[in-house]
């Protein structure tokens, strides 16, 4: 999923970073705001988003398989802690001596990978959701170009087979990218994101 040297650990741990950041952002007022994600407001999407992390902790721990684990939260009265709460969880889990080396049970993917491909594909998902949230909101995330630049390595990896695209499934179809694109719209638009209909406020 990514050069064997790369640190995916530290990776995905600045990806979740940003996107607690920018969901801390979030007022009272923007929890119903529409997403990038079709059908889904910001509270919905921040609870897919902790639901992640928690059954990414559990494969960590060789727990993948339950679905329990992968269950959005039925509370999301405060969706800022619920989701920090779920962050603090898979950082923990990732950070344990071994995980890169550990088969992840991913139910949603539809069988067992290897901890560093598993740890590519959480990263990929907080690169895009930070940046999910943070156009819900009318701003943009704060990824350095050294991680973008890595998380477009993973996002040309990931298969564009209309079979698992769309409703259902992870990703939207892949969409066209200009010639002129940078590392994360091309990443974006590859993973089925459209970021020039949610412009950045004040540009």
């Amino acid at each position: 999923m990514t050069a064997t040297g790369t640190d995916i650990v530290g990776l995905d741990r600045i990806a979740v970073y940003e996107a607690l950041r920018v969901v801390e952002l979030a007022q009272e007022e923007d929890w119903e705001r529409d997403t990038p994600c079709a059908g889904w407001d910001l509270r919905r999407l921040v609870a897919h988003m902790a639901a992640q992390h928690h059954g990414f902790a559990a494969a960590a721990r060789g727990a993948g398989r339950d679905r329990a684990y992968w269950r959005e939260p039925e509370d999301m009265g405060e969706p800022a802690r619920t989701h920090r709460a779920a962050a603090t969880a898979v950082l923990a889990a990732f950070a344990e001596p071994g995980a890169t080396e550990r088969e992840f049970a991913l139910p949603e993917l539809g069988g067992s990978f290897p901890g560093r491909t598993a740890i590519g594909f959480h990263f990929i998902d907080y690169v895009v959701h930070a940046w999910d949230v943070a156009a819900t909101l009318g701003t943009a995330p704060d990824l350095s170009d050294d991680v973008l630049d890595i998380a477009l390595v993973v996002a040309r990896l990931v298969p564009t087979d209309p079979v698992g695209r769309g409703p259902g499934f992870a990703f939207a179809p892949a969409r066209d990218v200009p010639q002129d694109a940078g590392p994360l719209d091309e990443a974006l638009r590859l993973l089925g994101r459209a970021p020039e209909r949610w412009p950045v406020k004040g540009r």
